[in-house]
């Protein structure tokens, strides 16, 4: 018999019966906090608890120890069984996480820490406590003794470790995980409720810089209708390096700034958006004139942010933005002049208006999509590539609604010459790849952390992502032939395919071992309906382009918008998340009814954005805008892009630019593929070189984050004396031999480059000193091209402004 005394602290006496005959423990008395945190009278009642040890058994070493342990823990659970032992889920997990423990720099890692391995942010608590409780080797509990438990000691620095100092022995966190020790390491009953939300306040909260810290609380709903104050339990990240937020939920508002607070609580998050503004009692707003709900929303946040919106820039910065945006393209020169010329009160609009339904506008969100939509040739080959760039062309050539475009792509099946857009799975060869590229693209969602572990910063899990892959299960290939040049590259392909969709196929959750139980990456549950005359395919393809699904148009509306004001209003554009809210949530969900009520008409966007004052407010900052670089007060300075800097010097030199596999005169905006035909194996042609210098994507990814816009020092040595650009001004034909062959003064050439490059006449400071210039040098051509290269090397050009 084993003896116990005074809260399972040691043995008082020890004795074994023979095997087959058991073991029995008994209790004098026992003492255990109550569900008030205060030490219960010691029971008078003896308890106890047995354990048969089976006759083949032998009670010895570890086999004994494990013995004495279930049965230790038996009556453990016996003698507290009055009180309320805390949650191993809802409390000691959440603990884990709150100290960082199940991080992936810690425990949370691929292979654990200091011989203990804990599921990643806590995503699997039943192995966690089978982990933490029965295994021999990570096990870090002694419920003898609970003070001594390593699970204690090492987060108090009373041993060794790593993660340093957690919490103090006067912390809820300690008094918790002690009691559970306590009262013998229960597991939660099967019918335990679970948490299935969170609820925090605020949600927004705007305060002046110095007043009092911010207490953010969080409340926890249970699938049994109860809530609980979990604030204490909750982790809390900012995403501002400069405005913190402590362990107990409180946001110091020491400095001015935007922050976006995420608190999680088990598998649980929410965001919360806090503005620190400045202590400006006397601020006066101004404004431009608001031109509909865009500019009304917008003008909305910066008053209540104290930050006034810069003017509304001049005539020449708004039509080379505007011809940039529309149609990738700098405004003709004599477009140029007749627009500065008129007087017209409505010239803006109209110019809008003539981009929008303009060949270039074509072919700049051709480029766009295609970037998006993988056209290239190694997997499409030369035939499929043509077909499924004009397809693309087709559709935004006669406006095609993009749900319609996206429902179009998905059910896509057939020959990959005679169905253009089944080219996309071409593309894409695995069910995984599949579903990571269309929820990327059509739901704003990056689904890949979610393959390996529950995503961490999103309420995607492992289920969902296996689920939504599964509906891409079935997609097949009948490879008609492959003329592949290079046998061993598996990704290449040279002949047509069918894509046909296959009776059967499945994707394995790994989690559970079994066929993934289909689902949507919806806001909601919706169930995925397959029948005789709708496969998953097509009923994913109508679940999309629903005029309901808010995920859908909202990542569309807000990928217009980036593309006309270089930031996402959720930003990056494709990461939709509760930790990463929209900078102006009321303008999204305006965007998205609009786009929603113009039938997906992304012109129609295009038009309202474009006309407002907000897209067309200066580059020019003030003293209270010229922090903001996240909610639209002024134009962010951006450097153009790989294609727009080429065709615009192409221009400027009045010299085309040859690219490999495409007809001469061909623009850049205009290719076709990333490079095509033969010209894929030969040595790249100038322009070539030059795009992927630039940042041009090599449409490997479904992600505006493949094409690169950061300079470098590479770029600079280009522009300043780069092989293309010499190449140029060596033609005979360009624009300084045009101008030395005919009867045209400096003074003409001057004033023409200036509208050509910068859609402006130059200032007479700007042409007195370049005058100047050019009559010093006794070579009059040399200093020609010495100004053509200061003017392609300067910000007004290189830079949309």
């Amino acid at each position: 018999m084993i003896y116990l005394s005074d809260g399972n602290e040691f043995f008082r006496n020890l004795s074994f019966a023979s095997p087959g005959m058991g073991i029995t423990l008994f209790s004098n008395s026992h003492r255990s906090p109550n569900s008030a945190g205060r030490v219960a009278p010691p029971c008078s009642k003896r308890r106890s608890a047995s354990i048969v040890v089976a006759p083949e058994a032998r009670c010895c070493g570890k086999k004994l120890i494990f013995i004495v342990g279930v049965a230790l823990m038996l009556v453990s659970r016996n003698v507290v069984a009055a009180n309320t032992p805390p949650s191993f889920r809802a409390d000691v997990m959440a603990i884990l996480s709150k100290s960082g423990c199940n991080l992936g720099t810690c425990h949370g890692s691929a292979n654990g820490k200091g011989g203990l391995k804990l599921s990643l942010r806590g995503q699997d608590p039943d192995i966690d406590f089978v982990t933490l409780t029965r295994q021999f080797s990570s096990r870090r509990v002694n419920v003898m003794v609970p003070a001594k438990s390593l699970l204690l000691q090492k987060p108090l620095m009373g041993v060794p470790h790593e993660g340093g100092r957690r919490f103090d022995e006067a912390s809820a966190e300690y008094q918790t995980l002690k009691t559970w020790i306590e009262f013998g390491l229960p597991d939660d009953p099967a019918d335990t409720p679970v948490v299935v939300g969170l609820e925090v306040s605020p949600t927004l909260k705007t305060v002046e810089v110095g007043s009092e810290p911010v207490q953010i609380s969080a409340t926890a709903h249970f699938s049994d209708g109860t809530s609980r104050d979990v604030t204490n339990l909750c982790v809390f990240d900012s995403s501002s390096l400069d405005i913190h937020v402590s362990r107990d939920g409180k946001v110091a508002v020491d400095t001015i700034g935007l922050t976006t607070v995420t608190v999680r609580y088990l598998h649980v998050q929410h965001a919360i958006r806090l503005e620190v503004i400045p202590a400006w009692p006397d601020f006066e707003f101004r404004a431009p004139v608001s031109t509909g709900f865009i500019d009304e929303l917008v003008f909305g946040q910066l008053r209540r942010l104290r930050i006034n919106p810069s003017p509304v820039c001049d005539d020449a910065v708004f039509l080379r933005r505007a011809w940039l945006d529309a149609t990738g393209q700098l405004p003709p020169p004599d477009i140029a002049r007749e627009f500065m010329a008129s007087t017209d009160h409505h010239k803006r609009a109209a110019m809008i208006d003539r981009l929008l339904s303009s060949e270039e506008f074509v072919d700049q969100q051709t480029m766009h999509w295609a970037d998006l939509l993988r056209v290239e040739e190694k997997t499409l080959d030369a035939t499929g590539l043509k077909e499924y760039h004009q397809w693309i062309r087709a559709s935004i050539a006669e406006g095609k609604p993009l749900n319609r475009m996206a429902a179009e792509l998905i059910e896509a099946r057939g020959s990959t010459y005679k169905v253009p857009q089944a080219n996309l799975y071409r593309a894409l060869r695995s069910p995984e790849e599949r579903g990571e590229a269309m929820a990327q693209l059509f739901l704003g969602v990056r689904l890949t952390c979610a393959k390996c572990h529950n995503h961490p910063f999103d309420r995607w899990t492992q289920d969902d992502y296996y689920g939504w892959s599964g509906l891409f299960a079935r997609v097949d290939y009948e490879i008609v032939e492959n003329k592949r040049r290079d046998k061993n590259d598996k990704h290449e392909f040279v002949g047509e395919q069918i894509v046909r969709i296959a009776e059967t196929g499945e994707v394995r959750n790994p989690r559970t071992g079994q066929p993934a139980a289909l689902r949507f990456l919806g806001d909601s549950e919706v169930g995925v309906t397959e029948t005789a005359e709708q496969d998953r395919l097509q009923s994913l393809a109508a679940w999309i382009s629903d005029p309901g699904n808010h995920r859908f148009a909202a990542t569309q509306a807000n990928r217009i918008w980036f593309q006309l004001m270089g930031r996402g209003i959720v930003d990056p554009v494709d990461d939709f998340r509760a930790t990463n809210p929209p900078i102006n949530a009321e303008l999204l969900q305006s965007l998205t009814e609009e786009l929603v009520r113009s039938n997906f008409d992304m012109r129609h966007l295009m038009r309202l954005i474009m006309n407002s004052s907000t897209y067309q407010l200066s580059s020019e900052a003030d003293a209270s805008n010229i922090r903001d670089d996240k909610c639209f007060s002024h134009v962010i300075p951006q450097r153009l892009t790989a294609e727009q800097i080429l065709d615009a010097v192409s221009v400027v030199l009045g010299s085309p630019v040859t690219y490999g596999g495409h007809a001469a005169g061909t623009k850049a905006h205009q290719l076709i593929g990333v490079r095509n035909g033969g010209f894929r194996f030969a040595k790249p042609e100038s322009g070539d070189n030059f795009l992927k210098l630039f940042g041009r994507p090599n449409r490997l990814q479904s992600c505006e984050c493949e094409r690169s816009n950061d300079p470098n020092l590479s770029q600079t040595f280009e522009m300043i004396g780069g092989d293309l650009i010499a190449e140029l001004l060596r033609r005979p034909d360009n624009r300084i031999a045009q101008a030395f062959n005919s009867d045209q003064t400096p003074e003409e050439f001057l004033n023409d480059l200036y509208w050509a490059a910068l859609s402006r006449a130059p200032m007479p400071a700007e042409s007195a000193a370049l005058m100047e210039y050019i009559q010093a040098r006794a070579d009059h051509k040399a200093a020609f091209e010495d100004v053509l290269w200061g003017v392609l090397n300067s910000n007004e050009f290189l830079l949309r402004r």
